[in-house]
């Protein structure tokens, strides 16, 4: 069982971003990186055609709990914030994702904006302002066309290849560093499949798709799965043993088996409002994190169709993820709040409550 070990709130400053633009209601635009002893916690956020970068303390853990299990937050301290050393975009980034796979002391910060262009940097673990770029790719209809929603995708084993959504063209380029391997004709979400590099999990409208990269027979699709008639799906992720859940409007969350591209648990109207977000835990893959356009965020058991605790923003989501690797879940809201909440088994957190008690461990 997972437990809340802590969660905090810290502001934005409104001289590093004063008022945030908008975006999609798919925006993914905040990532984050917990260093290695806990201390601290990097928050990346994209506004407009430009990234910032957020240092929030992490130092002397607590949580308090309202009614039904909801989660209070305690003010946190912001250390340090900048704008992030790097080449812009040239229009309004759209989603932004971390790779925690960690090259020579370096992380992967990947950034698309509205029109499909990418730009991925190296960055410092340690927070200093290095940013190095590493490639920039433009879209390959080189930017004609409408604005629109935008997502990507690395692989989970392979940070190299990385697959770019583009709504306005209903396709995805799934490219290696700034070479592009092939277009697929589809549309919305994506997500590379466990730890495999060529396996691709799409949420296309009502239904989930799955690409082998591999394969060129059927244009490389291997599997339609048809969902709710009607009902878009917005979120979708992928544990690390290869199941696949998927959420959206008709406010479900189904877990897929990739060995037999079925259905095997459906949690019903699991949220109020239509799921924007989702991401397994790291420590229990039977446990998953859900966002709605409530503001609320909550943790449930899928096998039991169970929440467990929730917390609220105060206000919309712009930018929601989890780091790559821990249970550390952050999200930013449009009144400048980026909230932090950090998970743990239920054992670790009770030995944590009797140590701060005087008690023995």
């Amino acid at each position: 069982m997972l437990e809340a070990k802590s969660l905090r709130k810290a502001l934005v400053p409104s001289s590093l971003l004063e008022n945030p633009s908008p975006a999609s209601l798919q925006s993914t635009r905040l990532a984050l990186h917990v260093n290695g002893v806990s201390s601290s916690c990097w928050v990346y956020i994209a506004s407009g055609c430009n990234v910032y970068k957020i240092e929030v303390s992490m130092e002397d853990s607590s949580v308090t709990k309202g009614k039904e299990s909801l989660l209070i937050p305690v003010q946190a301290e912001v250390r340090h914030s900048s704008l992030l050393n790097r080449c812009p975009h040239r229009s309004e980034v759209q989603s932004l994702v971390l790779a925690e796979t960690e090259c020579n002391g370096f992380l992967v910060l990947g950034t698309v904006d509205s029109y499909g262009h990418l730009i991925v940097s190296q960055l410092d673990t340690s927070g200093q302002d290095v940013d190095r770029i590493t490639y920039s790719v433009v879209p390959r209809d080189c930017g004609v066309g409408e604005g629109s929603w935008a997502g990507l995708s690395f692989s989970p084993s392979l940070w190299s290849t990385v697959a770019v959504a583009h709504s306005f063209c209903k396709s995805i380029d799934v490219y290696d560093q700034d070479i592009h391997l092939r277009s697929l004709r589809t549309f919305v979400r994506s997500s590379f499949l466990g730890d495999e590099n060529s396996i691709l999990a799409v949420a296309e409208g009502c239904q989930l798709t799955i690409w082998d990269l591999r394969t060129h027979e059927n244009g490389g699709c291997v599997q339609r799965i048809c969902g709710s008639m009607g009902d878009i799906l917005y979120a979708i992720c992928s544990s690390s043993d290869g199941a696949i859940a998927v959420g959206g409007a008709d406010r479900t969350v189904t877990i897929y088996d990739p060995r037999r591209w079925s259905a095997f648990a459906r949690w019903v109207n699991c949220s109020k409002y239509e799921i924007t977000g989702l991401s397994f835990s790291s420590i229990d893959s039977s446990h998953i994190y859900i966002q709605g356009v409530d503001y609320e965020v909550f943790c449930g058991d899928w096998k039991d169709s169970k929440k467990i605790f929730s917390f609220r923003g105060d206000s919309n989501w712009l930018g929601f993820s989890k780091s790559a690797n821990r249970d550390v879940l952050g999200g930013w809201c449009d009144s400048g709040s980026i909230f932090l909440a950090e998970i743990a088994n239920e054992r670790e957190v009770d030995i944590l409550k009797r140590s701060s008690n005087g008690f023995p461990k």
